[in-house]
């Protein structure tokens, strides 16, 4: 299990997003980015991931927000698909603080 501390996220938060995101067979990396896994995140921060898988597809995508929604997190999580980022910066800061998660 990872030090959830450093993210400011609960073990349990975690497990129930990770339980979410692993019950897509589709999905193959859980990356954390952003704040969170900077540590400079704030009270209330989002959840910023980015998923990698061959099979990745907007329709999946959407299906993997709604069962995020249905979790009622305290937090939004913003979900991307990594290979689908156009812009070069994100991908930069994704590859430079990116966390994997699962």
């Amino acid at each position: 299990m990872i030090n959830n501390q450093t993210y400011g996220l609960s073990p349990k938060t975690i497990d129930k997003i990770l339980n979410v995101l692993r019950s897509c067979d589709a999905v193959q990396k859980v990356i954390l980015f952003g704040s969170r896994a900077k540590g400079n995140f704030k009270e209330g921060s989002d959840i910023d991931i980015a998923l990698t898988g061959d099979r990745l597809n907007l329709d999946t995508l959407r299906k993997l927000e709604v069962k995020m929604d249905d979790l009622m997190l305290a937090y939004d999580v913003d979900l991307l698909i990594y290979n689908q980022i156009k812009e070069p910066g994100l991908k930069n800061h994704i590859d430079q603080v990116g966390v994997v998660l699962g």
